[in-house]
């Protein structure tokens, strides 16, 4: 068998399972265990962002990381994904600081690739993007504890022990934010929907 090829049935393997090729440098574990969650943590991203492009980055920045740190991972139940969800979380918050740096490597990077005309495509994008932003305004005024228990737990829906360990907290610091948070979003985004209602 070559080194960085997988078995057959690595469908059929928990991430723990997976995780243990991984840690050897198997490219082939480590493209089922992005195939099984790249969309979790593309959403996550793109609720953190409010964009299909920054999400899009920050998804394959994610999964960087989660290589370059492969041996450091932390599974919950045999899942990697709570951790992938914590990495995520701090790629994100960040974003601002190195968006630049990354943007500019890759553009380096990007082939010149003509894409088809989806104009249609375009514009449900431009409108997710717009509720999303809207959402946000609301997401933002919550403290940042607060803002990343709700991405994980009512976004991303990670029980409370996931989130815990994502975040790196007490499971009761997790039940107290969420409840001020739900009770912060009440009035928030009530406010927002007499807003367009108007």
């Amino acid at each position: 068998m070559v080194e960085n090829e997988a078995p057959a049935d690595t469908a059929r393997q928990t991430d723990e399972e997976l995780w243990a090729d991984v840690e050897h440098e198997s490219g082939a574990a480590f493209g089922v265990v992005f195939d099984r969650h790249a969309r979790a943590i593309y959403n996550h991203c793109f609720r953190r962002t409010a964009s299909w492009e920054a999400a899009e980055d920050l998804m394959s920045v994610t999964f960087l990381e989660a290589w370059r740190h492969r041996t450091r991972a932390r599974m919950v139940d045999g899942s990697v994904l709570p951790w992938l969800y914590g990495i995520a979380t701090n790629v994100c918050r960040n974003q601002r600081r190195s968006h630049r740096r990354y943007r500019r490597l890759l553009a380096e990077l990007a082939a010149d690739v003509a894409a088809p005309d989806h104009a249609a495509d375009v514009a449900s994008r431009v409108d997710d993007e717009r509720r999303m932003a809207d959402v946000q305004v609301a997401i933002r005024r919550l403290p940042r504890g607060e803002r990343d228990v709700v991405e994980l737990v009512l976004w991303a829906g990670l029980d409370y022990a996931s989130t815990a360990l994502a975040l790196d907290i007490p499971i009761g610091t997790v039940r107290s934010r969420l409840s001020r948070a739900r009770n912060r979003l009440a009035g928030s985004l009530a406010g927002l929907e007499e807003t367009e209602e108007s």
